[in-house]
């Protein structure tokens, strides 16, 4: 990728409220720009997603390599990237495809392992979410940032304690009781922090330690979280209870006491995206493709890949429908503005594809597929790479 970035625009037949994370985590190029067309069949009033535009960086922005977790304010048109290459959250203007700006508040940026490979565990910033002023930002080692929008500037932070130089990495916010949960993934046992938004002030309310001591006995990371108004709850993925890789389940945190009052059980999924659809729904995104016998799927498997994504009902934990064809999902969002699904579906078994699932009709509609290209060791993100060059 030369220095002269592009971040991609594409239709999906309404406005992108919310969060969106690019396809695929950080250290990877930017892959909207690979969008193709995938064969659907579609209704009169179904519009295909495809690729409309691209929008530049300024030549003085260093060459987009790695970067996280994105976030579209809907009221300002306003796309949020958290951008690892420049240490930086990046905004855009979506509405009229333009760039606007970088906003430094003293990232990590891209931190590099003995072998010269990304290494996100301690690398930022992470997560992003918007709520009318305030910008949140994950980062590390173990950092929350409160950025004050009306002058770019941070006006407080906290640290959740996390072992020494990882990251705090997915967050979601409950704009009723101005709660932010923070998930620090990379620590043994994972973890999240209950903090209060006062008016951009930080503090930590509360740590919720997800080991079988304290009843959720997380065993490979805690992943995407996300707030529910009609519950007034806040959810979380667990990707693996226990020993076994089919395992998984969906913690239901209380924002007032700061406990899981519900685990609700996902097998043969290993739960990684999160997102709240209609009807109280659920859409997980399976981050590991498991086999038609129940294993988990690698290109020499005999049996053939069974990729899903599951829809679960947020009040009872009961599951509504597994979702067939599409699966390897990290983040996932739901798109008001055309009551869909999407999924990055990073390690989908036949490549990166972006899926695209009718909430109301809780089926596939479309898989696009995406062009990855992974970090390697001495080639870019693989190298590390100093600002002056």
């Amino acid at each position: 990728m030369t220095k002269h970035s592009t971040i991609e625009g594409m239709i999906t037949g309404g406005k992108f409220p919310g969060a969106f994370k690019p396809l695929v985590r950080a250290a990877l190029p930017l892959l909207l720009a690979s969008l193709f067309g995938a064969s659907a069949v579609w209704a009169d009033d179904e519009v295909p997603v495809k690729l409309l535009t691209t929008i530049p960086y300024p030549p003085d922005v260093h060459a987009l390599h790695a970067f996280d977790i994105s976030w579209v304010d809907a009221d300002t048109q306003l796309y949020y990237l958290g951008d690892r290459s420049n240490a930086s959250v990046d905004v855009f203007d979506v509405k009229n495809n333009k760039f606007v700006k970088l906003i430094k508040a003293g990232f990590t940026g891209v931190v590099f392992n003995a072998a010269g490979a990304a290494n996100n565990d301690k690398s930022g910033p992470n997560g992003v979410v918007v709520s009318g002023r305030w910008l949140f930002v994950t980062d590390a080692p173990s950092r929350v940032v409160a950025i004050d929008l009306t002058t770019d500037t941070e006006v407080s932070e906290v640290n959740t304690g996390g072992a020494p130089g990882l990251r705090a990495d997915e967050l979601a916010y409950d704009s009723r009781d101005g709660l932010i949960l923070a998930v620090n993934n990379a620590d043994d046992p994972p973890f999240a922090s209950l903090i209060k938004a006062d008016n951009g002030h930080l503090s930590i309310v509360k740590r919720i330690t997800f080991d079988a001591a304290h009843g959720v006995d997380a065993s490979n990371g805690a992943e995407q979280p996300v707030w529910d108004r009609g519950t007034d709850s806040f959810y979380i993925s667990i990707p693996q209870v226990g020993p076994n890789l089919e395992d998984g389940a969906v913690a239901r945190i209380n924002p007032h006491s700061g406990e899981v009052d519900a685990l609700f059980p996902v097998k043969f999924c290993q739960p990684g995206g999160l997102t709240l659809g209609p009807k109280q729904d659920l859409l997980i995104g399976c981050s590991v493709v498991f086999d038609t016998a129940g294993n988990g799927w690698k290109a020499a498997d005999p049996n053939s890949a069974a990729p899903t994504q599951v829809i679960l009902d947020a009040r009872n934990g009961s599951i509504d429908r597994f979702v067939a064809g599409v699966g390897g999902s990290d983040e996932v969002w739901f798109n008001h503005g055309d009551e869909r699904y999407y999924t990055a579906s990073r390690n989908n078994p036949t490549g990166p594809v972006l899926g695209v699932i009718d909430a109301k009709k809780q089926s596939l509609v479309q898989i696009v597929p995406t062009v990855n290209s992974a970090g390697k060791a001495n080639v870019f993100p693989g190298t590390p790479h100093h600002d002056d060059d």
